[in-house]
């Protein structure tokens, strides 16, 4: 399965892309089989639960083929190819589950909050003040139906990725030791709806989150880390030339001149 040039400019325009159907429901039931068996017998501590939103839940199968295998053996694989180039997508060894739960009857869900990946909140890893640059861009795999709007929804703020390297070009991307730069952004929230099986792939400098769930179900998501295989030495440098790991965008861009 390869990415069509029409995707490759919407990707280019809005940061992400939904491919429905992208990875076969008999691997999301495998994957949900893991995780709910997990969830029934290892459970989890209370006092653990800032860091397992923050991180992920059922740690002990991040590393499950019926996880990784969402992205490693699915069509999902060469969708980033076609992105990164062949040959250039590295594996995963590991993958996040993003589970979030419905919040309290009666409660009224507040307005998503987005941020960028890699800065440092003391629960996700690493220490306030610290910020790093590891990956290319995001795979999401949806594992449960998403049909309407705070449902956990993957959200995101298209064209904040185009935003976010100018500014970096002005002010560095040093500011980010300083947290989550409070800005306005070009466009407001989308909560991404779908079903079992969609991917959404993102590019590392898009804001994201995941909004409020006011819904009576689990959200499941499989959440992966697109990784050029140049991405270590590229590093920070991508900040501010955010298309340097992407030749399939940067070939689509190059058909329309």
């Amino acid at each position: 399965m390869q990415l069509t040039r029409q995707q490759k400019l919407q990707f280019h325009r809005d940061g992400y892309l939904k491919i429905p159907g992208a990875v076969p429901l008999i691997m999301i039931d495998r994957a949900l089989r893991a995780i709910n068996h997990s969830l029934g017998e290892q459970g989890m501590n209370k006092d653990d639960l800032p860091t397992l939103r923050a991180q992920s839940y059922c740690s002990e199968v991040q590393q499950d083929p019926a996880l990784t295998d969402l992205f490693n053996r699915s069509p999902v694989f060469p969708l980033a190819e076609s992105l990164l180039g062949a040959g250039k997508v590295q594996s995963t060894g590991s993958g996040q589950i993003a589970l979030r739960f419905p919040s309290a009857l009666d409660a009224e869900p507040p307005a998503p909050r987005g941020h960028l990946d890699g800065l440092g909140s003391g629960l996700n890893g690493q220490a306030k003040g610290q910020y790093r640059r590891s990956f290319t861009g995001l795979a999401v795999v949806l594992l449960s139906p998403l049909t309407g709007d705070y449902g956990g929804n993957f959200t995101v703020w298209p064209g904040s990725h185009a935003f976010f390297e100018e500014y970096f070009k002005e002010n560095g991307h040093e500011i980010l030791a300083q947290g989550m730069p409070q800005v306005d952004l070009p466009h407001g929230p989308v909560q991404v709806t779908g079903e079992p099986g969609d991917a959404i792939l993102a590019h590392h400098l898009l804001v994201h989150t995941a909004a409020p769930n006011a819904s009576s179900h689990i959200r499941y998501a499989a959440i992966f880390r697109l990784r050029h295989k140049d991405c270590e030495d590229i590093g920070p440098a991508a900040y501010t030339d955010m298309w340097r790991e992407w030749p399939g965008i940067r070939e689509a861009l190059a058909e329309t001149t």
